[in-house]
């Protein structure tokens, strides 16, 4: 399979994205203690309105014949820093680094240059020396019109009952993963109804929900994760193009 980074895909006017992710695992090599952690990362992340510090809890179940199983959980200690905007997020943790964007995503240029001015950060305070995975996450929702119900004019392929059982979906929930031949990449896509909150005056939500990811694991130098993530982008429009109909792109235009 070719990879071509430079072919142009239509810029959507009302393109359904409603987050868009990036996730790079990576275990800092400095000490993760949280009081040096925070007073070198949050002088540098005033722009967030909110910061929570946060531990890593482990769930137990407690198991006593004589009583109700019991809940518990263990603290493993300070995981990281997640810090809100109203429509960004970015989180430094233990094991890596997560930049998130919400509605309204204005355009690719302005997300990787937000993602890569933090992702420095990050460099600069763990020092990790590989990635072990790169994310990158859209999550679409296609929004039907009220009482549309024939969701299959929008997305490709979309689920179909068993035969000589024309019933009609109340909901479904579709999980493929892909490989890339000849790449070090591979890809989940998710497709899931959101039923309407008010059936009479919405209609349901189409969920295409698509994650580009590497399998091996990266060494951390000048431009790799630039060249990764643009590769990345590409598999991620040509998914997103190639699981929704002409019906669908006349909504987003």
């Amino acid at each position: 399979m070719k990879i071509d980074v430079t072919e142009q895909f239509e810029l959507l006017p009302r393109a359904p994205i409603v987050e868009a992710v990036i996730q790079v695992h990576a275990r800092p090599e400095t000490s993760w203690e949280e009081k040096d952690i925070l007073a070198c990362l949050k002088p540098k992340l005033s722009e967030f309105e909110k910061s929570f510090s946060r531990n890593n809890m482990k769930p137990e179940v407690q198991l006593d014949a004589a009583h109700p199983p019991q809940v518990a959980a263990e603290n493993l200690g300070w995981y990281g820093l997640l810090c809100e905007s109203k429509d960004q997020s970015v989180q430094f943790n233990r094991d890596g680094f997560v930049f998130s964007r919400l509605q309204p995503y204005q355009s690719w240029d302005q997300f990787f240059a937000d993602a890569m001015r933090l992702w420095k950060i990050y460099l600069e305070t763990a020092r990790p020396m590989e990635m072990q995975r790169i994310g990158l996450r859209f999550i679409n929702k296609i929004q039907l019109p009220p009482k549309e119900v024939d969701f299959e004019k929008y997305i490709q392929p979309y689920p179909e009952p068993p035969f000589d059982l024309d019933l009609p979906f109340l909901s479904f929930f579709h999980h493929d993963t892909l490989a890339v031949p000849g790449h070090p990449y591979a890809i989940n896509i998710i497709r899931t109804i959101q039923p309407a909150i008010n059936p009479q005056a919405d209609g349901i939500g189409l969920i295409v929900d698509i994650d580009a990811f590497t399998t091996q694991s990266l060494e951390i130098k000048e431009g790799v994760l630039v060249e990764r993530l643009a590769e990345l982008r590409w598999l991620k429009n040509k998914t997103f193009f190639g699981s929704i109909t002409p019906e669908a792109m006349g909504l987003f235009r």
